[in-house]
């Protein structure tokens, strides 16, 4: 299995249409989307600083936002399906579709590891799930191409990765990769490592 996170930045762009095409086509069942919060999230982190709020209620909030980034992905390109648990991803898989992450119900029932925080965005959130679905590769694309030499510390500092990815990154044996958004073509024959490592900046 394969985790893709879309984030928000790429509404309305080009470039998020031909991923969701290119997964939609040739996905086949083993790439999960992982949606980013976008403009949703945004309202969020506004209430945040205007009302007072739980830390816990702002972290139920901000993934909901990541639900409602998903439903308008599969609204974009209706082929996709959403899965909302494990069981539901795998059912999915069987089925060989394009499948889109809703992530409130695994995170509010089993996050018990994921921090309260500002800090975690949909980034460690797609590691986490591909930890949890044992998944082979994780891609965050990214609307800026990294430096060939840039490390994960350097992707942290300059705010293209959240602070909280290496946490989880430390630990785990799924293999983490920054993908720029114009690369999808890359794929159209379908999604393998081949094809991942000509244009995936790898994160050690």
């Amino acid at each position: 299995m394969w985790v893709i996170k879309l984030g928000g930045s790429l509404l309305g762009t080009d470039e998020l249409q031909q991923w969701l095409s290119c997964i939609a086509e040739y996905g086949d069942g083993r790439v999960v989307i992982v949606p980013g919060g976008g403009v949703f999230a945004d309202t969020v982190r506004t209430l945040y600083a205007q009302i007072p709020m739980s830390e816990r209620c702002a972290h139920t909030l901000a993934v909901n936002a990541m639900n409602q980034f998903g439903t308008l992905l599969i609204d974009q390109m209706p082929q996709l399906v959403p899965a909302h648990s494990e069981l539901e991803i795998s059912e999915r898989s069987w089925q060989h579709r394009g499948i889109v992450w809703m992530p409130s119900q695994m995170v509010m029932t089993d996050g018990d590891d994921i921090p309260f925080s500002w800090d975690v965005t949909s980034d460690s959130l797609a590691l986490w799930l591909a930890n949890k679905i044992s998944a082979k590769h994780v891609l965050l694309v990214k609307s800026q191409r990294p430096a060939n030499d840039a490390t994960l510390s350097d992707l942290m500092t300059q705010q293209l990765i959240d602070p909280a990815f290496s946490s989880f990154h430390i630990s785990s044996a799924v293999k983490s990769w920054v993908v720029y958004k114009g690369d999808s073509h890359v794929f159209s024959n379908g999604f393998n490592e081949a094809a991942l490592t000509q244009v995936g900046h790898f994160l050690e």
